[in-house]
């Protein structure tokens, strides 16, 4: 791995970086990682199949929630022939 040194970060941009690292609950080194990431449109390097690209948008059901789905849209499955005719 690669290190480099950046020298003359203004008082703001040191507050930005330090404040969104305590937020996030990362060092400042993988804060600054992250922003570059980010910035350089590299955020999915790493990630090799396209599920893997989005499972930060995927949530998870219990047996507990799949059965309430199912029996909440049941009346989905069912089809009353005379509004077919």
């Amino acid at each position: 791995m690669k290190s480099i040194t950046i020298h003359g970060l203004d008082e703001h941009l040191d507050r930005t970086i330090r404040s969104l690292a305590d937020r996030e609950g990362l060092s400042m080194n993988k804060t600054i990682k992250k922003v570059l990431r980010s910035a350089l449109g590299l955020d999915d390097q790493g990630k090799t199949t396209r599920r893997e690209q989005f499972t930060d948008l995927f949530g998870t059901w219990t047996e507990q929630d799949f059965g309430e789905f199912q029996e909440n849209t049941a009346d989905f499955s069912l089809v009353d022939p005379s509004e077919w005719e």
